[in-house]
Formats: structure tokens, sequence, C-alpha cells
């Protein structure tokens, strides 16, 4: 079993198996641990793990350890369905991930004195409650059919890398296939939820998201293309929107702008061709998702590289990521007030075209910034015709748009936000705002509001 007796058991590690040896910690000493971690800044502003943490140490701690599987996890902590398809929506799975990275940076910061440590061993949901003196060794069970997050989710970090840094090594192919996981599951839950139905009965109204998702219509929601990134991380090009249609940029370029990457030019058009997205990205589409589906709507997922000007010529739309991975963003730059600025080799940060009394200029932050800061940008905005809404959310790095996506999906903070800036008759206006995290491990962490602008 994950959770043991108070009595004393020992295992021979050596067989591979787990050693809790002298465990004396009671039930109720693992449920205030289980308190203090989610009450830690780590986890402070991470309300779904803090619940899904609570959650399956609750069942552990209760001799429920069967029970915890996906499919109740994914009903109980994220209200789908009693048939949804975990195969398809990998929900639990990518929060599971980042569970694990959270844990390890609690235990790394703040609980680093902790006696007993919380492990959730890959390829399961049942928590391990595992002495600092103890040595866990698992071996990783693999479903034959479903794609481990843990690979997809390295994706984040490697993306988060290229963005901070000119160098690019010969893992190319390693980061391209864990890239390409990421399409393929994004390709099935498009055809999934194209197959939506909307409810029948109008769903309740929300401050924000109502202006968003219209009940029984779609909102175009706009994929980045990160192999627009690996191609400016390799050739130090930047492709601007007019380049991005004309697609030149894919079929040639002068090996000579491009140093020591001349000699694989072949390798680069190979990247600038390729259809690559995130992990982070494909969480933020899960999240719309579940917001559009809650109010009768539903989303249409589209590639950047697949669109035309005259698709955001009238409708919602939300484009995620900066215009270095989706130039759609052009189009709105020009009546933005907030517009992230990349040095590329140097600095990055985000512009403050109208600064308000006590606002700087420009927040920047270098590459080698030891607190590694990042920043980000969410715009609520008019679509380019004046009869819907945009919303746009972009970061420095993938941690940046990171922190953006998960501003606008906690309600503890985007209510009071919202509320903040609301008009004298109820109305919520058009705004602009700036958050700084930092960087760890590739997720965002300590997120806060620089500055925000209302537009009308």
């Amino acid at each position: 079993m994950a959770v043991m007796s108070s009595e004393h058991r020992e295992t021979d590690t050596r067989s591979g198996s787990i050693s809790l040896c002298d465990q004396a910690d009671s039930d109720a000493d693992r449920h205030e641990l289980v308190r203090r971690i989610v009450q830690s800044p780590t986890f402070g502003r991470s309300e779904r793990l803090s619940t899904l943490l609570t959650y399956i140490c609750d069942m552990a701690l209760k001799g429920r350890e069967a029970e915890i599987n996906e499919q109740k996890i994914g009903r109980d902590v994220f209200g789908r369905s009693q048939d949804y398809d975990s195969a398809v929506d990998g929900i639990v799975r990518s929060q599971a991930s980042r569970l694990r990275q959270r844990l390890e940076m609690y235990f790394e910061q703040e609980g680093s004195n902790e006696p007993v440590r919380i492990v959730i061993p890959r390829g399961g949901y049942v928590p391990v409650f595992q002495t600092q003196r103890t040595t866990l060794l698992t071996s990783p069970a693999v479903d034959s059919v479903k794609v481990d997050p843990q690979i997809t989710s390295s994706t984040s970090a490697e993306i988060s890398n290229i963005q901070s840094s000119n160098f690019f090594t010969l893992q190319w192919l390693h980061w391209g296939l864990s890239l390409v996981l990421g399409v393929m599951l994004i390709a099935l839950w498009i055809h999934d939820h194209r197959h939506h139905e909307p409810t029948a009965e109008a769903p309740p109204t929300h401050p924000f998201w109502s202006h968003l998702f219209i009940w029984r219509k779609a909102t175009m929601v706009v994929a980045p293309d990160s192999g627009l990134v690996l191609f400016r991380s390799m050739t130090g090009r930047v492709i601007d929107l007019k380049e991005y249609l004309d697609a030149g940029y894919r079929t040639e370029f002068d090996p000579s702008q491009t140093g020591p990457t001349a000699t694989r030019k072949d390798q680069i058009l190979n990247f600038a061709n390729a259809r690559y997205t995130s992990m982070a990205d494909l969480e933020a589409i899960l999240s719309l998702t579940n917001h559009a589906q809650a109010l009768g709507s539903g989303v249409s997922v589209r590639y950047a590289r697949d669109l035309r000007p005259n698709d955001f010529k009238s409708g919602n739309v939300i484009l995620l990521g900066a215009s270095s991975a989706d130039p759609w963003v052009e189009l709105f730059e020009p009546r933005m007030n907030f517009v992230l600025g990349d040095n590329y080799t140097r600095f990055y940060g985000v512009l403050n075209r109208n600064p308000q009394k006590g606002e700087p200029a420009r927040w920047e932050s270098k590459r080698d910034d030891p607190q590694q800061r990042v920043f980000a940008v969410v715009a609520y905005l008019s679509n380019l015709a004046g009869d819907g809404n945009a919303l746009i959310i972009e970061g420095t790095t993938v941690a940046g748009t990171e922190a953006a996506t998960d501003f606008i999906n906690d309600e503890a903070r985007l209510l009071p936000f919202l509320n903040r800036i609301r008009r004298s008759d109820g109305s919520l206006p058009h705004f602009e705002l700036v958050l700084e995290a930092h960087n760890m491990s590739a997720s965002a962490v300590q997120s806060q509001i620089l500055a925000w602008h209302t537009t009308n």
C-alpha cells in the first residue's frame, strides 16, 4: 500500500521496492503536512493543484488507494462527466505532472526540513508518504495506448530554454518529436469536440467568459506555431506577419545570415515546415474549452499557419502566445498599450507605451537574470471589426504564458480584479494587464500584477 500504518515496516530497497523504515508519523501528522503544503507560497496561487493533492491524500489516508484512478479524479476533482474519455481529455495526467513538479519545488525550498515527503510515483496517482532518509525506487508503469504526459510536458521546458538562449544543440530531433506528441493530443481533442452539442437550456453567465463564449456559438482559438520559435532560435531571424503569410522562409533562406547553422539548412527548413506546439498551450486550450462548455458554447481550434486575414474580420477570438510564435498578434498590437519586446540575445520584457503615474516605460529581465523573472500580458480588446471581443494571452517565455493562463483561470484572483475595474453602471471595460512571475523548472510561480489599464 502507498500509505502505511504507523507500525514498523521494512522492505529491501535493493529489490526495487519501497522502503519506509521506522514510520512513526500519524495520519494527523500527514494531514497537517498536506495543509502546510497547500498553504505554502509554492502552492498558494495554484488552487487546482492544491485541490488535487488534498483529494488524493485524503483518499489514501482513508485506505481508499484502490479508488484513486484517472477516471475518478477527472470526475471528482475536475468536474468531468461520468462517461468522459480520459484518453482524449488528458487534464488529469497534465495536472498530475505539474503537481509532481510543484511538490519537488516545495521540498527543495520551504519544505526542505520536513521529516516526511509526499511523492507521486510516475504511472499512477497514489501518493507515497516517504521519510527523508528513504530511497524510493519504482519501475514506471507505461500504458501501451496513452501518451505519457511527462514526455510532452518536457516540451515546455525545452521551448522555454530555446526562447531564453541562442544555443541550440543536436537534441533538435528529440525536442521535435516531443512537440509532435503535443500536436497529436490537440488533434485528438479537436476530433472529439467537433461533435459537441451545446446544452439545450441557456446556461448561467460569467462576468468575464460570457463576453468571449456566446451560447451556441464557437469562439476561434489560435494555437501558436512553436516551429516558428525554433526557426528563429536557429537562424536569429525575426518573421513578421507579412513574411509569415508569404511562407518564403519555409522554403529558402540566406545561409550566410545563420552563422554556424549554415551547414544545417535542411534541418532548419524541416523545423520551419513542421507543425509544433507546446504542452502549456495544450493545457490552455483545454481550460478554455472547459469555460466554453460551461456556458453552452464551444471552441474552434485553428493553427496559426492555417489562418488568413479574413478569419479575423468578425466573431470572438482568443490568441495564445506572443507574436514570435503567433504573428497574428501583430494585428492587435497597434491598439495595445503593453507590448512584448525581445532583444533575443540580451533581454526581454514589456514595453509600456503610455506609462501612468508611477509606472516605468518598460519592464525588462536579462537572459542571465538570477531571479529568472518572466513577464506576461493579458489583453482583453474589441475584435478587429468592433462587433465582438478578442483575448490575447502571451508571455516572454512559456512560463510567462502559463502565468497569464493561470491568472485568468483563477477565480480568486480574476473576479476581484474585474470588480476593481468595473464601470459605475456595472459593465466591464476592455483592459490590459502585465504580470511578473518567476520561472522555476519551466513553470511559473508567484505571479503578481505589475500594472493594468482599461482601454475604453
